[in-house]
């Protein structure tokens, strides 16, 4: 499908530094290109290699403090101090989100001097998004990479892994919940985001941080069938299906080992590239099944891979540093996993079942989700025992209803062409927005 009218049209993307939010927009910026958009991009430095290899131009941040990787404790020393989940909580949405909004608003002003943008496409974690929509008055798309955040009164409060109750007592609960969340637990990073709007400007009405609305629109990642309803979901909100990051066609052979025709249940373990601990997951699954008739694929993302091997020699674990995810999932029984979104996503499009074990940057949403809809099992824990992990493996092979609901989901997620979907929303805003400039000049 190519785009119309799109010359002259400039397309900026942004993202906050970390994989999860990076990774889901590439396959959003490549189409864009092939459809005839200039599309140039502001993001960490770490991502100048991966930029090159799409053939996306690069700026780097300059003015805004690098956190990259998710890796909060290096860029500030004083988050180790935090000793609760809530306190790293909003410790984290204040000073690894909110105060660098200000930063990327100062470079992307120096951006918009030599490519003036049409359109700011970012994930939703990106805090420059009102500076630029509110002070710049460029058009914004914001890009849900992580479950919707949006109040509603028919759930309880975001950021702490609860599901939804529709019973009587628990619709009282999660109001309870809302009110102390909103006065309470996140009083102080609304507080710094007021006063900073309050000083650039910018009109906020009080909102919480996880309600504002300063895009034009937000396309979600996922489909209706992996987000709780809300009767008052707001209208710029639209679903767009799964998203995946980019990969080239390439002519190579598919990864493959032999010992997958030699066992009848198979199960896949990552923690992502981020979380560098294999003792908080890989560890505990490799030592539940060790020597086991199930046969463990292990990817470490890199992390002490060789000294994992060392110690784990046994004929039914498989050790790598990485395997393409859609290579090894269709052979796959159960997926163990942190809970990242993007991993999340590829485990319901290859009808796979999970395990969950995650609990920090927004990954107890993540798995409270997978828990809810029946897709797996939740261990609402970061650091699961051995023996937690291989009970709840055996409860899923003898249970076939998880896999009935992950096939159903998708099947939803294959009825959404995502980019078709994502295509025409951008051609509409811009279009809508040349519109209305030309009625103000008229």
């Amino acid at each position: 499908m190519k785009a119309l009218n799109t010359h002259g049209k400039r397309i900026l993307f942004a993202n906050f530094p970390a994989d999860g939010h990076f990774n889901p927009l590439t396959s959003l910026a490549v189409h864009l290109v092939s459809c005839g958009y200039d599309v140039r991009w502001y993001t960490s430095k770490s991502y100048t290699k991966k930029l090159s290899e799409l053939n996306i131009f690069h700026y780097p941040f300059k003015h805004a403090v690098d956190v990259s990787d998710n890796n909060f404790d290096a860029a500030f020393p004083e988050r180790k101090n935090k000793k609760t989940t809530v306190a790293k909580l909003k410790f984290d949405i204040i000073n690894a989100f909110i105060l660098r909004g200000p930063e990327y608003y100062a470079d992307i002003q120096d951006i918009y001097e030599t490519f003036p943008f049409d359109l700011l496409i970012a994930d939703n974690a990106f805090t420059g998004i009102a500076f630029v929509k509110e002070l710049m008055h460029v058009p914004v798309i914001a890009v849900g990479v992580l479950p919707l955040s949006e109040t509603s009164k028919d759930l309880p409060p975001c950021g702490l892994g609860m599901e939804p109750s529709d019973t009587w007592m628990g619709k009282i609960k999660q109001a309870l919940l809302r009110a102390v969340s909103d006065k309470l637990l996140f009083s102080g990073p609304n507080k710094v985001m007021h006063e900073m709007f309050d000083a650039y400007q910018i009109p906020h009405n009080n909102e919480s941080i996880f309600d504002l609305k300063k895009s034009d629109l937000l396309l979600q990642s996922g489909t209706p069938g992996f987000e709780y309803k809300r009767s008052d979901m707001s209208s710029y909100i639209r679903f767009i299906g799964p998203l995946y990051p980019y990969s080239k066609p390439a002519q190579r052979t598919p990864w493959f080992d032999e010992r997958l025709k030699q066992y009848k249940k198979i199960v896949l373990v990552t923690q992502g590239t981020v979380e560098k601990d294999v003792q908080k997951l890989i560890v505990p699954t490799l030592e539940a099944f060790k020597g086991s008739d199930v046969l463990v694929i292990c990817t470490t993302g890199g992390s002490q891979t060789q000294a994992l091997r060392a110690k784990y020699h046994h004929n039914n674990i498989i050790i790598e540093d990485f395997i393409p995810f859609n290579d090894v999932m269709p052979y796959a029984h159960v997926y163990i996993t942190n809970g990242g979104y993007g991993g999340v996503m590829l485990g319901i499009q290859n009808n796979l079942p999970m395990v969950v074990a995650g609990v920090h940057e927004g990954k107890n949403e993540i798995c409270a989700r997978v828990g809810y809809f029946k897709l797996g099992i939740n261990l609402k824990t970061e650091k699961p025992a051995p023996g937690k992990i291989e009970d709840a493996v055996n409860k899923i092979l003898a249970d076939s209803s998880y896999h009935k609901h992950i096939a159903t989901l998708s099947k939803e997620f294959d009825s959404y062409n995502t980019l078709e979907i994502f295509i025409m929303h951008v051609q509409n805003l811009l279009n809508n927005t040349a519109h209305k400039r030309l009625n103000e000049a008229a």
